[in-house]
């Protein structure tokens, strides 16, 4: 088992940033990729990016790629999302998910798949007024 937490949400006007953090803890040596995810009101939940535990290695969608940063402490078990150049459209419950799967070379697709993730944190809530 893999808990996950996540913290860091909040309130932010358009154009600034925020850092979200996602605590793992448990068998957290099992865990190949971890994955941030979001889902707005009425929408469904999709992929934001994701990070090889192990190399390091990111993948964004393309709507953040030059604004958020993925970064790992392994010491810490934290994963961090940066997030810059807030747009209103980036409001959405954040959620982080862990994938104990190694799929080699093939994680990016299997990165992006929200039924890849074997544990979800419970969420955290970032609004971006303009």
């Amino acid at each position: 088992q893999v808990q996950l937490v996540e913290s860091g949400g909040g309130l932010v006007q358009a154009g600034g940033s925020l850092r979200l953090s996602c605590a793992a803890s448990g068998r957290t040596f099992s865990t190949y990729v971890m994955g941030w995810f979001r889902q707005a009101p009425g929408k469904e939940r999709e992929f934001v990016g994701a990070i090889r535990w192990r190399g390091g290695e990111t993948y964004y969608t393309d709507s953040v790629k030059g604004r958020f940063t993925i970064s790992r402490d392994n010491a810490k078990n934290t994963v961090y999302l940066q997030m810059n150049s807030l747009k209103p459209e980036d409001t959405a419950v954040y959620y982080c998910a862990a994938d104990q799967y190694n799929a080699e070379v093939a994680w990016v697709i299997r990165a992006t798949m929200t039924r890849a993730y074997d544990y979800w944190g419970q969420g955290t809530q970032v609004t971006v007024s303009s």
